[in-house]
């Protein structure tokens, strides 16, 4: 049975994306079958892998609106074993049309129900923010993934997205776990970065992944390019870090 796993924080720029897209095309490499969801408007992480936006006509917006199904909205990427359900800008409007629908927090669940056991895994990529498409993600999820800058708010925010989780947990999807909290964008030479890595260890103990996403020139250029970093440069920090995560989240979850 495929595990599904949300990729959320509200907060923009913590690396959710980058998080999303790398670690669903290190999964593949350890061959995983791995669909990746496009869950935000600005549809990068369907760019991101190769897909171009312009051309996507099914996707999350048609799955949200229950106007396709999952099948017709998948899409195989050039990475191995990874499928993509892609975004496109429409997907912005969801939140004003599902406001009045029935159910509205299990649109994405319901669309995921017939091919959830067609892969291992899962991944939602979140936009920033809690609104209607995030708290989508939330309840169809099994567990969700928080991205952590090592910057200096890092922390702020986060209450408010634990308490978001709770309510969810409470409400509509008690089975609803954290995965684990990831530190991203780590500077060993910044004492900064060592203060928060500390920090965010020292009160959420073993819910932060072992891993930690270091900052990397060739993981920001790679989007650029529309690959993940695997494919993009497998002998770089980035790859190693990705595919470290990977391994963890294997092995947490065999």
């Amino acid at each position: 049975m495929g595990k599904i796993i949300a990729i959320a924080n509200q907060k923009g720029g913590v690396g959710k994306t980058t998080t999303s897209v790398n670690l669903a095309a290190s999964l593949g490499v350890l061959e995983k079958k791995v669909l990746l969801i496009d869950a935000d408007p600005q549809a990068n992480a369907t760019s991101g892998i190769g897909v171009d936006v312009e051309t996507v006509e099914i996707g999350t917006y048609q799955l949200l609106e229950h106007s396709n199904i999952a099948k017709e909205a998948i899409i195989t990427t050039e990475t191995p074993n990874l499928d993509i359900i892609p975004a496109h800008i429409d997907l912005v409007a969801i939140e004003i049309e599902l406001v009045d629908k029935d159910q509205r927090e299990y649109m994405l669940k319901k669309a995921l129900q017939p091919i959830k056991d067609d892969y291992d895994y899962i991944l939602i990529d979140c936009a920033p923010s809690l609104g209607l498409l995030t708290l989508n993600a939330l309840t169809a999820s099994n567990s969700v993934i928080i991205p952590i800058q090592c910057e200096y708010f890092a922390l702020e925010g986060l209450g408010k997205l634990l308490n978001t989780i709770k309510s969810v947990q409470k409400i509509h999807n008690s089975e609803l776990d954290i995965e684990g909290l990831l530190l991203t964008m780590y500077d060993s030479r910044l004492r900064l970065s060592n203060q928060v890595v500390e920090e965010v260890q020292k009160h959420f103990n073993d819910m932060v992944f072992q891993t930690i996403i270091q900052r990397n020139v060739r993981l920001s250029e790679a989007p650029s390019y529309g690959e993940s970093i695997i494919n993009y440069d497998a002998s770089s920090k980035g790859a190693d870090n990705y595919l470290s995560l990977a391994k963890e989240i294997i092995n947490k979850n065999s």
